[in-house]
């Protein structure tokens, strides 16, 4: 995990405090275990996220940032050459999940289909995440998931926001 800090510009008196930037990045190589491997990452991240520096994170966070994790990764895997580039960042309440990969094509949801066997991932991926976005890079593509870390005290789920 790595710790940055870095000047919060958003400060009221003016002044830039340091705030620390909480993220883990890791390369995925293809070699079979890329899924598993970015799973054991999200876990081990929100962990120690909650260890190291009190933030809360549920069980529901943990649950659905691994199982978004494991989405993209199969997406990347299975549509992109090459290396995958997977970065785990807290931002405010949330946990954010991005994935590059290779491909310049954006993946698009197909229509709810219940006789479809498989490609339902980005369906998933939208329907847990509070925020999405895929964005075209000068190589390749950035797709972007965020996840609450906490659950609401009234158990009510908020719904996606764009980013």
């Amino acid at each position: 995990m790595t710790l940055v800090r870095k000047p919060d510009p958003a400060s009221a008196d003016g002044a830039a405090p340091d705030r620390p930037v909480i993220k883990t990045s890791a390369a995925l190589v293809g070699d079979g275990t890329d899924i598993a491997q970015g799973r054991h990452l999200a876990a081990a991240f929100l962990t120690r996220v909650q260890a190291e520096h009190g933030l809360p994170v549920s069980q529901r966070a943990m649950d659905l940032t691994q199982l978004v994790v494991s989405e993209l990764v199969t997406n990347a895997r299975k549509y992109a050459p090459g290396p995958v580039l997977l970065d785990l960042k807290i931002t405010g309440g949330t946990v954010e999940v991005v994935v590059w990969d290779s491909d310049p094509v954006l993946p698009v949801a197909r229509a709810a289909d219940a006789g479809r066997v498989g490609q339902h991932g980005l369906e998933i991926v939208m329907a847990v995440a509070q925020g999405f976005e895929a964005q075209r890079e000068p190589v390749g593509k950035r797709i972007t998931a965020r996840i609450a870390l906490a659950d609401d005290p009234g158990g009510a789920l908020s719904g996606r926001r764009p980013l």
